[in-house]
């Protein structure tokens, strides 16, 4: 498989470039370019990861939390998943949620997070007076499975 192509650019001397784990990391880790920060129970606080990026065009950076950081100090993305649109050119920033009942610091250079780039579909919406029908139908929250 052909490995894509992020551009990126520091924007701090605190910065440091995204890191695979594995060869097959699905998500490259992103580190804390600030100064230790300290978060208390149930606060959330941007961190700065001191670089900006060129995402290829149709595909989209998510931000995931990373399983060490939020098992073990219940910190995690505020929003859960973050996108980064590639046309956007400013500081990629985590907003981490302290999830747990004790303050937590995250230091200077820690992994805060990882970003998948994945493509996405270009689409347009167009109004229908109906859709087709399927089995399913208007089923929602937990109807599959019921009998």
């Amino acid at each position: 498989m052909q490995k894509l192509t992020v551009n990126f650019k520091k924007l701090s001397e605190n910065a440091i470039t995204p890191t695979f784990g594995t060869e097959f990391s699905a998500g490259a880790d992103l580190y804390s370019a600030e100064e230790d920060v300290v978060i208390a129970p149930n606060q959330t606080k941007f961190i700065g990861t001191g670089i900006a990026t060129e995402i290829p065009a149709y595909t989209v950076g998510l931000i995931y939390a990373r399983s060490g950081l939020a098992c073990k100090k219940g910190l995690a993305p505020a929003n859960k998943v973050g996108v980064i649109d590639s046309d956007y050119r400013g500081e990629i920033k985590v907003a981490l949620h302290n999830h747990g009942t004790e303050p937590q610091t995250v230091l200077k250079g820690e992994r805060i997070a990882q970003m998948v780039i994945t493509p996405y579909y270009a689409v347009e919406y167009v109004e229908k007076e109906s859709l087709s029908e399927t089995v399913r139908g208007e089923g929602g929250f937990g109807s599959t499975g019921r009998k």
